[in-house]
Order: C-alpha cells, then structure tokens, then sequence
C-alpha cells in the first residue's frame, strides 16, 4: 500500500467561504478595536504545515485580512526548531519577524521582548466564550498575555476497533489496570501496543508525561523547586516497566513517523498520535479508516485528566513597527467565522483554546474526530505544577521525562536509578 506522508494533506479542505469572507472581512475592519497604521506591513514566521487544507484555510484568511485592511502580510515557514531558532534570533538582535506562531512556551523564554497581548486576548475572551484555563496557563507571565494561545494539536489513543474487540474489549480502557491487560492481550493475538520512547518531541513525550501525571507525579512543585523523586514518580515507572514488554519492538529507536507508519502497516493495534493517522487512511480511501477510532488517555490515581497536548502560540516582538497591526490582524484569525473555517479545515488536526468553538461542525461531522474537541479542556502545560519558563521549556528540550521512562521501562536502567538520574539533570534547571 502506498504510505502518505504526515505532512501532506490529510484530508480535503473545508467549506469555502470566498467572497463571503471578503465581505464580512470589510464589515469587521470598521468595527474592531485595533487599528492599523497608515501603510501597515506584517512579516508573520510560522510552523511548517502539516495538514494541506489548514494552510489553505490561513492563505484564505491572510488574503482578506489584506483585502479589507490594506495590511499586506508575508508568511513564511519553518520546522519547529527552526521557527525557535529564528525566534529567538529575533528577540535577541531587536530584529526579524513581527509575529512568530510557534509551540509549546517559547513566549516565556523572552517576555521582555514582545508586546502585551492582553487588549487582544481580554477582546476575544469576552467576544467568544472565554478562553480555557490551559490558554491562561500558556499565554500569561506574570499577570500579563504574552502571547495568543491559538490552539492545540490534541494527542489520544488510536487504535483497531476490530482488534480492541478481539481482544476482549467492548470499549477502550478508562483505567490504568484495563489499559495494561489490553496491551497484555494485544500482544497475544500478534497486534501489539507501540508508544514511542525514541527522540519524538511530541507523541513520546505526550504520553509519558500523561504517566507520570497519573500517577501523582511532577517534575517539580509551583515554587519550581525539584519534586520528581517522589513514591509517585516511582509508581508510574514501575508501571511503565510492566506495559513495555507488551509493546512492538524499536519503541525506543522511534521518531515522529514511526507510529504512523507502524500503524497504517498493520504492525501495531494501538498507539497514541494526532488525527494524523486516521486522516492519512481517509485520504487514501484504505478500508483501515473504518476499523481505526480515537480514545481519552485513561485516568489514573489522581482520579482526573491529567494530558500533554501541544500547543501552538502566536506572539508579537516589540521591535514590530506596527503593532496595531499586527493585534488587529491576531483579532481577525481568532474569530468567526474565520477560525471556524480554519478549524474545520484542519480535519480536527488544530483543536480550539477558545469555549466558543466547542460546538463547530469539525467535532460531531465525523465522530471519530470527536475525542480531539476535548483537548483544552483536559491539558495541562508541561510545566504542570510549576511555572512555564526558561526551566520548564529546558527540561522538556533535554527529554528528561521521556528518557527517564525510556530507560526505566526498557530495562537500562532500574526505575530507582532512572529518577535518581533525572532528578540531577532537573536539578541544574530547578531550586531543591
């Protein structure tokens, strides 16, 4: 069968607005909050696409902004690391683009550096419901935005329905206990469970967060001092320990394909991903799409969701010639019905941070893309207890959570001697 790369389009585009969003974009430009200056330009860095008919939906919505406004903005793009790389380039030289739309918590590396969103983000909050906790989590530093937690890329449990049936299952685990004789089972009948312990920046490091979450554990406390070695953070490696040998083998060696591909191979029954996959079999018009489904990651003794999503912000630098501008611009992407477009255009791969999109068509037209609305509602930032920041955005760089279950599971290392290990390489970023 012939394999669709992640990054192409995983499924056609959504409704098009057209001249509609033109119009509308006209009667909005008269009537919102922030002007732009006379002759207004934007030069706007984003993450490289993964989803086709996303970033035809954002050329739609940069176009009539450009159109109503007169502001013209040039988008460029960029993998993650480059767009960090290029980020943080620009608030160290004063220079570069005006607006970056990254991951996870880079605004907090540099809050100096960028302009206080919190007109823009106090506009739309009223406007549309109210933002979820985890865009305050993200957004704020220290009682200011900065920046606009556009939305999430939602992380869950993928799997065969028809093999999660053979294996005795009528639905798919809400408990950690089931979530383990699952896997035990499914490695008997030959389709075993594949989570990635290799150098994946997201769908390793999700679920291994979601882990030691579960269980009650935390790299450190909301002083930001170092609490990993901990009954808790052991109880989850000991469990780790004891899902791993029902895993396929090469988990550890994974990268961000591995699983996709493993998966539309038919070597693994379950795993935990994006709507990548399930999107990639639609497009392909593989049979396996009926027999695939997406799942909540199940709870654990804390007794509620406790789920690493990755989020994607937008912030502005303050060397931004326009800053009017630019608000005006992050005003005009956040609302409808833009982003509702956009949102149904990205197939369920973008999931809202505003409560006003909890009801858009993306969510209940296809039921299996249902899980993923659930998203902002369930995440927590990785920094969890503690504070977003130089140390958390360090520690999740140095895969200090994904090695230490890595090596506690796989047997490398004894789970008392993994968390001896991350407690020291956590300690250099945090107080004791």
């Amino acid at each position: 069968m012939a394999m669709l790369s992640r990054r192409r389009a995983l499924i056609g585009a959504g409704a098009m607005l057209g001249a509609g969003l033109t119009g509308w974009a006209r009667a909005w430009a008269a009537d919102q909050p922030f002007t732009p200056e006379k002759g207004a330009k934007l030069r706007l860095l984003r993450w490289r696409r993964f989803v086709q008919s996303e970033e035809d939906a954002f050329k739609r919505l940069v176009g009539a902004f450009t159109e109503a406004t007169g502001v013209s903005v040039e988008v460029s793009s960029a993998p993650d690391a480059q767009v960090a790389m290029k980020a943080n380039m620009a608030a160290t030289g004063g220079a570069g683009p005006d607006l970056v739309w990254s991951i996870h918590a880079d605004a907090h590396l540099y809050p100096d550096k960028l302009v206080d969103l919190s007109d823009v983000a106090d506009h739309l909050g009223k406007k549309l419901g109210g933002w979820y906790p985890i865009a305050h989590d993200y957004g704020m530093h220290e009682g200011s935005w900065v920046c606009l937690p556009v939305a999430l890329v939602g992380n869950y449990m993928t799997y065969r329905v028809s093999w999660l049936k053979q294996a005795g299952f009528a639905a798919f685990p809400t408990n950690l206990a089931d979530f383990l004789r699952l896997a035990k089972q499914l490695k008997q009948d030959k389709h075993p469970m594949g989570l990635s312990l290799g150098p994946s920046v997201t769908d390793g490091n999700c679920w291994t967060h979601w882990l030691l979450w579960t269980f009650g554990g935390a790299v450190f406390d909301e002083k930001n001092r170092c609490t990993i070695n901990s009954p808790e953070t052991l109880q989850a490696l000991e469990y780790a320990r004891e899902l791993y040998p029902h895993f396929v083998d090469g988990t550890l060696k994974w990268t961000a394909e591995s699983n996709n591909t493993a998966f539309i191979a038919g070597q693994i029954g379950c795993t935990n991903n994006p709507v990548s996959i399930y999107a990639e079999l639609l497009a392909a018009r593989d049979p396996m799409a009926a027999d695939t489904d997406h799942a909540l990651f199940p709870i654990g003794p804390v007794g509620q969701p406790t789920e690493l999503h990755i989020m994607r912000p937008m912030f502005l630098f303050k060397h931004a010639r326009f800053p009017n501008a630019a608000k005006a611009f992050m005003t005009f992407m956040m609302e409808h019905p833009n982003y509702d477009d956009w949102l149904r255009s990205s197939a369920g791969y973008l999931s809202h941070t505003l409560m006003a999109y909890q009801s858009n068509p993306v969510w209940t037209d296809d039921p299996k893309r249902t899980v993923f609305r659930e998203a902002a509602a369930r995440c927590r930032s990785f920094a969890f207890k503690g504070q977003l920041g130089y140390a958390a955005a360090a520690i999740l760089s140095d895969q200090i959570v994904l090695q230490m279950f890595a090596q506690a599971a796989s047997g490398q290392r004894t789970p008392r001697d993994a968390l001896a290990n991350a407690e020291k390489r956590a300690g250099r970023y945090l107080t004791s």
